[in-house]
């Protein structure tokens, strides 16, 4: 037995040296290739000579067959992009410099914490600033939604740490300050090396003294083009008697002419969110209020009421940052209502804003939009607790320009109205000119009675509304028509 198992090994033992000593044969899975190629792999050339050798014509191909790249496999674009290639297409790759090398002496830096460890804590250990390219993400890049610019990010921030997470996130800090509605400290970064937002997003999720970040989207107002005005009469309010004496309002939009005779006395006080971009354009603004308060041949829905005018937008556009300055402004006003006549992309940030200054008991307004049937949602409107409001014609018939959706909560004038503007007078369209008559018809009913809340405001609106389109709450017209009469009648 014991010879038969020498025996046995030895004769292994010679076949794998006769196995070792053979060229080893090519293992592919290409059914596309021909016996002649495989063949030529065994010999131990490469596949691109032998495809090279093996074509007609000497151009890389097999006849009747594609190009070796066909099947070549693809970095994710994502990559692509955070890892380019190297210049010079054909040329041999460039050798990838260490960012943690000092560039002087060659020499590495003092170790790097464990694996996992976040660039912040590489700081405390005494070790340099990661390069942005080897932060470790804490969650996959964000797919950044609407319009934004394109190297910034909001973050709200615990503490005296903005400084270090703008120094271990490769980041400048353009902007900071403590907001009342966030209840944080909030801070404008710069990305001044070109990352994507999305992956900064994700980057700063790694670090705890972060608590939100944000895009800083962009948003725009909401007119639509450019007699007495119709809307007393279609949301029933009595024009003689209309009144939002002593209300407080603060309207969120672009520059006023203060000098129109329509916002005499109306104004009770101005703050500009952007001051150091000049004043262009004054038309939007002066209608809003003028809508809301106006006086004179112009009147507006609620004499009387005190505005508080923030301007956040010049060229019809403005971005959360400086949205978010303003709101905070109009919440320190003690307003009893906000108005915000533009729409934009679902931030995180305004949403927690307009959360708290509804827990403040300050009613909010906003325009539903104008970007049509198919549009997304826009924002702020689309938060709960926001009044979205649509725009109807003088028969009461939706403005085809208009958003549609859930979210849309009344309807009110905004269709070819009469309003004052930065040149006397202008006629106005669209779902902006609608939320402005919804806030005065408001305005009216806290002056008839100061201790109505917010919530009650909103329930009796809904209960009250006239019913168009479907029956019940729909996406075009929302509850219906605003009715003030009824609401002024509707139960405590």
């Amino acid at each position: 037995m014991a010879a038969r198992a020498v025996i046995r090994f030895a004769a292994l033992l010679v076949a794998a040296m006769i196995i070792g000593a053979a060229p080893a044969l090519a293992q592919t899975n290409d059914p596309n290739l021909t016996q002649t190629e495989i063949d030529c792999l065994n010999r131990g050339a490469t596949a691109a000579d032998c495809i090279k050798r093996d074509t007609e014509d000497g151009s890389g191909e097999r006849p009747g067959a594609g190009s070796a790249a066909t099947n070549a496999v693809l970095l994710p674009a994502l990559i692509v992009d955070l890892f380019p290639n190297p210049v010079g297409g054909g040329q041999a790759p460039l050798p990838t410099p260490d960012p943690r090398r000092d560039p002087a002496s060659g020499a590495l830096p003092p170790p790097v914490p464990p694996a996992g460890a976040t660039a912040i804590q590489a700081a405390a250990a005494g070790g340099p600033i990661v390069s942005p390219s080897d932060l470790v993400a804490a969650e996959p890049p964000r797919a950044v939604v609407g319009d934004f610019v394109p190297d910034e990010v909001l973050v709200t921030v615990e503490g005296d740490a903005v400084q270090q997470i703008a120094a271990s996130f490769g980041l400048e800090v353009r902007s900071q300050r403590q907001s009342q509605l966030l209840g944080a400290t909030l801070v404008r970064f710069g990305i001044p090396d070109g990352r994507p937002v999305g992956v900064v997003l994700a980057q700063l999720a790694a670090d705890g003294r972060t608590l939100r970040r944000e895009p800083n989207h962009v948003y725009a107002l909401q007119q639509a083009a450019t007699i007495v005005n119709y809307a007393f009469e279609r949301i029933a309010l009595d024009a003689r008697g209309a009144s939002g004496e002593n209300v407080r309002i603060a309207v969120i939009d672009t520059a006023i002419d203060d000098t129109n005779p329509a916002l005499s006395g109306v104004i009770a006080d101005q703050f500009d969110a952007m001051p150091d971009v000049p004043i262009e354009a004054r038309d939007h603004g002066t209608s809003i209020d003028g809508l809301i308060a106006g006086v004179g041949a112009l009147k507006g829905m609620a004499p009387g009421a005190r505005i508080y005018h923030a301007r956040a937008f010049e060229g019809g556009k403005s971005t959360m940052d400086v949205i978010l300055a303003a709101l905070d402004w109009a919440a320190e006003q003690d307003v009893r209502i906000i108005n915000m006549s533009f729409v934009g992309p679902k931030n995180d940030l305004l949403g927690v804003a307009c959360r708290n200054a509804r827990a403040l008991g300050i009613v909010l307004v906003a325009a539903a939009g104008n970007n049509g049937p198919k549009a997304p949602y826009g924002y702020p409107a689309a938060f709960d607790g926001v009044i979205a409001v649509t725009a109807t014609d003088a028969k009461d018939g939706l403005m085809q320009q208009a958003n549609r959706g859930a979210y849309v909560f009344l309807s009110a004038p905004g269709v070819e109205m009469v309003a004052p503007s930065g040149a006397g007078s202008d006629v106005v369209t669209g779902t902006s000119f609608a939320a402005a008559i919804v806030t005065g018809a408001i305005a009216n009913l806290l002056h008839a009675a100061p201790d109505r809340s917010a919530d009650w405001v909103e329930k009796a609106l809904a209960a009250t509304a006239r019913d168009l389109g479907p029956k019940g709450r729909d996406n075009d017209f929302g509850y219906g028509l605003l009715n003030i009469e009824a609401a002024e009648a509707a139960k405590e």
